[in-house]
Parts: C-alpha cells; structure tokens; sequence
C-alpha cells in the first residue's frame, strides 16, 4: 500500500459484481483504499473472471475478447487471473471466497464488515438481505460505515424488479437513442455499455464525498446510487431540449450538438484508418480549405460562417472523405495540427499502445502479474475456504 496515495488507509468490503461497481471500486483501488473482493466459490462471474474456470484454446477462439482475450490466445492453467474485464476492473484488489450463504461463511464477512470503512455493491436488489446483510445488520456491525448500493434502477419505484446490465440502462436513461449513426436504430447500439462505467465513476465519487462527511462528522452513510440515473445525466442538453423546446433528440452521428462544421471522422488511406477532425471556429474552417489546397468547393461563398457550412454538411463530409482517403493518416493528423486545425488519428488498442506521443509521456508501464494462493492447514472439509488473493 502507498501511503502517500489519498485513500490510504481505507479498506473496502467489495460485494460488486460485472463493471459498474467494480469499476466503482477499482478507481477508489487505484487511489490507495485497500479493496478486498468478497467472491463465492460456487457462483462464477463469467464478465470478470474469464468466460468459464474451464475454458480452452478453442472456446476462447469463440467468445467476447473482453473475457476471452487471453494471452496469445492461451488461456493457460488459471484463466480468471488473466482474462483482460479481470486484469483490468479487479486490478490493485485483494480477494478471497467464502460461501456466505452458510453460518460459518457470514460470520467471516462480518468481521471483513467490522474492520472496513466502505461496503460496495451492485447485486440484484434483495441478494445482501437474503443471506443476513441488510442496511442495519451491516451497521449494526460498523456504525460508522459508508454503504454503496449501486442498483440498476433504484431501489424504489416501478423498475425495482428490474435487473439491469449495461444495455439495458444505457436503453433507459436514452444513450442508445442518441448516440450511433445517423442511418441506424437505437437497437443496432447496444454493444457499448458506457452506463457501467458512469456509474462506477459516479459510485467512486459518491464514497469519496461520505468518506469526506465521516471524516468531518463521524457519521457514516447509506448511498443508493441508479445507475439509470447517473447515466441520464450525462445528457443535459437532450433533455433541456425535450423540456424547453419540445424536441426529440435522436442520433446525430459524429457531427457537433454545438454547431461545429464540419466535425466528424473521415476514412483514409489504408485498411481502417480514420481522422477525427473539427473546425470549432472560421478561422480553423479557413485554415482547413488551404491545408487542402483551396479547391473550388470549399472557396465559394456561404462556406465562411458556420450556418452557412452547416447547410452544406452533407456534401461538406463527402468533399473532405473524398480528400482523407487520399492520404495517410499520420500524415494528415500531424499536418492539419500545424496549420492549426483539431485533428487526431482514431487509435485501436494496439495503436495507443505503439503511440510514440504517449511512449514518451510514461503513459504505460509494463507489470508482470502476481496471484499468489493460499491454502488452508487443516484437513478439515473445506467450504469455500480457499483463498485467492491478486494483487
């Protein structure tokens, strides 16, 4: 543990589960809070913990990369401790399994309850108080706590029952509706999942603001947090427009909700490669039309203010891809930010790995995993005993 780290010194008692909360409580790791993963060893967590405890070389060919995505395509001997959903959203935690359904089990989380300073969650809505750890037998444990429920739709109302992943909230809170390309329906950008992560970034905020209160006032804090709710407010401006103006908001594409012209991504030479560029202002549209060579089209008049541009968006993002695709990517990018034009190159993951720019930066630092397993000295029937703890 790094002291100098701002949450050192807090220990979290992680009930989370799939992305939202333990993205949650993965930021709050990162800051120096001692996170230990409460796991039962007979429930497996396929979105974290790799696609199954017994998959091969062949399965993994066939699932989703984010759980499938091991090394060299080899999932070796302990796939859970280096599929790449695990090594991301459980990194800089501890943890152990224990079946806490039983007596025996509940009792060990109880005393993980009575030294934590945090409880984090994002079950379904009623699975802690099926097993004994409702709000007040929690409390009754460590008054002072900080409890996060992170429930997909809140923990009152009509969409109680619901269980909800990261598709189904971003169709709630109206992401998929305005996002996506201009062309295509809501249900064809499902696959993005951007609520979990607004929820474990506001969920990491919202334990930072008690953990604040306590420290002040010695009171701990019951947070319930929707995740349906966090993610709808990540869109203001659709719903300003709703209420004020009366419009419906769909998918605008790439192109700007500030009036930006043009502001998209063009293709270029190459197998898939693009360049992301805006022109936020006439002067950065003029310094475009010469970085292109001022061809007639883009000369003519009306093209010199922003109206006027946005009245030709159509053909403005068909003159500038018919020029892109003409050229390299790198080219181009580093090009136009010479002339002074916003720009940048699209990055895969390989890409951002290889960028020179962030290279340069310490932007990443290469670490050979530790997993580390403790077995238990007695020959006693084991439940749920074993511990894994991964650093």
């Amino acid at each position: 543990m790094n002291e100098y780290l701002p949450l050192a010194g807090i220990r979290i008692c992680d009930f989370t589960a799939v992305w939202a909360g333990q993205t949650a409580t993965m930021y709050l790791a990162d800051m120096g809070a001692e996170c230990i993963k409460v796991e039962n060893p007979f429930i497996w967590n396929p979105m974290t913990r790799a696609a199954s405890p017994r998959i091969n070389r062949m399965m993994a060919a066939f699932a989703p990369p984010w759980i499938a995505g091991h090394p060299n395509g080899e999932p070796g001997p302990r796939p859970w401790n280096n599929c790449p959903a695990f090594i991301q959203v459980l990194r800089n935690k501890k943890s152990f399994t224990v079946d806490s359904r039983r007596p025996e089990g509940l009792a060990i989380v109880k005393s993980l309850i009575r030294i934590s300073d945090v409880l984090a969650e994002n079950l379904a809505l009623g699975t802690l108080e099926k097993i004994g750890l409702g709000d007040a037998a929690i409390r009754a444990e460590r008054p002072d706590i900080v409890i996060l429920h992170m429930p997909a739709f809140g923990r009152t109302g009509e969409y109680i029952e619901g269980r909800g992943y990261g598709a189904h909230i971003d169709s709630v809170a109206g992401s998929t509706v305005l996002r996506g390309y201009r062309d295509t329906a809501p249900s064809s950008n499902v696959q993005i999942f951007a609520g979990d992560f607004w929820g474990g970034m506001h969920g990491a905020f919202a334990v930072m603001t008690a953990l604040r209160h306590r420290r002040r006032t010695g009171e701990g804090q019951v947070i319930e947090l929707s995740q349906a709710e966090s993610s709808a407010q990540m869109f203001p401006q659709a719903a300003l427009d709703a209420a004020w103006n009366g419009r419906d908001s769909g998918s605008i594409g790439n192109r700007s909700i500030e009036g930006f012209v043009p502001n998209g991504v063009f293709q270029c030479a190459g197998d898939d490669r693009w360049l992301a560029l805006s022109c936020r202002s006439d002067e950065e549209w003029q310094a475009l039309v010469r970085f292109m060579g001022s061809p007639a089209w883009a000369t003519r008049n009306g093209l010199e203010t922003a109206p006027g541009r946005a009245a030709a968006e159509d053909e403005i993002e068909e003159r500038i891809e018919e020029w892109t695709s003409r050229h390299d990517l790198y080219d181009l990018f580093h090009g136009l930010q010479a002339a002074g034009v916003t720009a940048g190159p699209v990055m895969s993951a390989k890409d951002a790995v290889e960028d020179p720019h962030l290279a340069a930066n310490g932007a990443w630092t290469r670490l050979r995993p530790r997993t580390t397993t403790r077995r238990p000295t007695s020959r006693r029937r084991r439940t749920g005993s074993r511990s894994r703890m991964c650093v």
